[in-house]
């Protein structure tokens, strides 16, 4: 048998990973996989020539008698790689005094089933809480640049609480980088480096051309290794993996591992179709499931990013939840399309409008909605102060409203943000997760409906706020004297008790049902 290198190479691989086949187990293989490529090297014969007397694409063979093996056809990416791979960037990370950053599930809520499989990808050297004794954490992602201005687009939380950015291009040089703007809600964030001359940039194209099935390739910076390329498929789309409002992420299975968060996700054509997030695994490392942000999110997000430094999106005011089967039962309908509205906001830009609490959307300006994650995507890319026309289903019977979307309030969460902030805005984040007191939370805790608060959904580790001893589950009711019922009054309160030079904040806490009231010290 006349062997390549490369096919002694794939059958070396074969019994090693399998030890215990037995010789005559090899004689057989052997033998079906010739029979396979004789079959194989007619057929390209008959497609070619229309024959077997055609010019055979079959080597001769090394011994009278014997056949010869053709190695099967397989795509190279090779020249796609060559060409996106200058674009493509290693992202390191230094946070001072942080607490740790990259846990393997930051930015899932408390809850969601089997969520330590979900992993943000972020790779720190030394272990997950950084060099042993010392309090400087270091982490390394990946990105891509898409303006030869020195424009770089990763992860937000590769660059979330970083006190030093550098970015290293693929020609080894490094570059300090500062953030132009973040996005907590579809984790993207936008850097800027000065480098003198124009990079090589890649560009964000649609998504939706690429199809299950179809060819793409990763390319980051896994473990730290510097630019590395890997292949797959798309493997399924409109993935929701529980991580925020927004996700349709792209599932693949192309290998990403620690330090590919932020890179790009290539189709075969070498056009950048999202930006690889997150991954599926019960190792931490990369088991053929990932997760990237569809490159129409991300241009949406970036546009926004480059000329304002932040996202704003509309508003409806409401708590929603999907329309089960059972509750389409109930409630009459032919099927489980649309958006049951499970409460109407009393500040929201719904409130004092026809729209009520056991409404049905059906359609948002004429658009259906299929699947309830549709409604707060449609209303966030819709401008504020837009008019909507709402189409639902009341007791029964069609109606429609109109509503005029509002500007969605500022971030929730009090988690450092790693971007610049005064003395107190550094002072006031207490390392504390907040999320508003839904219908179903109030249910899930078993509340009165009377009760007002916030509830913690989350307390960064060696935070000002777990030192103090609050946990997740707390209730926030006050700050200070003053009584509270949304993360951003929450926000705002411990904002204005910072301004007033004071060494602490007193927090009214719910905590095991007792409530107290704690004192929580600011940043020094």
């Amino acid at each position: 048998m006349h062997d390549t290198p490369i096919d002694r190479q794939e059958f070396q691989s074969m019994y090693t990973a399998a030890p215990h086949r037995t010789h005559t187990h090899r004689t057989r293989i052997t033998a079906n996989l010739t029979r396979g490529a004789i079959a194989t090297a007619v057929a390209v014969a008959l497609a070619v020539g229309g024959g077997v007397a055609a010019q055979s694409t079959v080597p001769p063979a090394a011994t009278p008698g014997a056949a010869a093996v053709v190695a099967p056809s397989m795509p190279s990416f090779a020249d796609v790689a060559e060409r996106v791979s200058p674009a493509v960037v290693n992202v390191t990370v230094v946070a001072q005094g942080a607490p740790d950053q990259a846990t393997g599930s930051e930015g899932l809520p408390e809850g969601v089933p089997m969520e330590e499989f979900f992993k943000r990808f972020f790779e720190q050297p030394g272990g997950p809480h950084g060099r042993p004794g010392n309090h400087r954490t270091e982490g390394a992602g990946s990105g891509f640049v898409i303006d030869p201005t020195g424009l770089v687009v990763t992860n937000n939380h590769v660059v979330d609480g970083a006190n030093e950015i550098t970015v290293t291009l693929n020609d080894g040089t490094k570059h300090k980088a500062k953030v132009l703007g973040r996005d907590e809600k579809t984790d993207l964030a936008l850097l800027k480096i000065e480098v003198g001359h124009p990079l090589p940039a890649v560009d964000l194209t649609e998504s939706k051309s690429a199809r299950v099935g179809d060819w793409v390739l990763a390319v980051g910076n896994p473990f730290g290794l510097g630019g590395t390329v890997t292949a797959g498929i798309v493997s399924a789309r409109g993935r929701d993996i529980h991580s925020g409002p927004y996700d349709d992420y792209i599932q693949i299975d192309a290998p990403i591992n620690r330090g590919n968060s932020g890179g790009p996700l290539f189709d075969a054509y070498g056009r950048v179709i999202g930006v690889n997030t997150a991954i599926y695994s019960p190792t931490g490392g990369s088991v053929g499931i990932g997760f990237a942000i569809p490159a129409e999110t991300v241009k949406t997000v970036v546009a926004q990013l480059r000329a304002e430094g932040r996202v704003e999106r509309g508003w409806l005011g409401v708590q929603i939840q999907p329309v089960t089967e059972e509750i389409a039962a109930a409630l009459g309908l032919p099927g489980t399309a649309g958006v049951l509205v499970a409460d109407v906001l009393p500040d929201g830009p719904a409130a004092g409008t026809e729209l009520k609490a056991g409404d049905v959307i059906l359609k948002v300006g004429g658009q259906g909605i299929k699947d309830y994650k549709e409604l707060p995507r449609l209303i966030a890319a819709t401008k504020a102060g837009t008019e909507v026309t709402l189409e639902l289903v009341r007791a029964g019977k069609p109606e429609t409203v109109k509503v005029k979307v509002g500007a969605m309030p500022g971030n929730e969460s009090l988690a450092k943000n790693g971007g610049p902030a005064g003395d107190e805005q550094a002072k006031a984040q207490l390392g504390l997760r907040l999320a508003p007191l839904t219908p179903e939370l109030r249910r899930q805790l078993d509340l009165t409906p009377g009760s007002r608060g916030v509830y913690v959904s989350q307390v960064q580790p060696g935070s000002p706020a777990e030192e103090a001893g609050i946990t997740a589950g707390c209730l926030i009711s006050m700050v200070g004297g003053a009584p509270v019922s949304t993360p951003a009054q929450v926000s705002e309160a411990i904002r204005a008790a910072a301004a007033t030079k004071r060494s602490a904040v007193m927090l009214r806490v719910e905590k095991d049902g007792r409530p107290m009231f704690i004192a929580v010290p600011f940043a020094a």
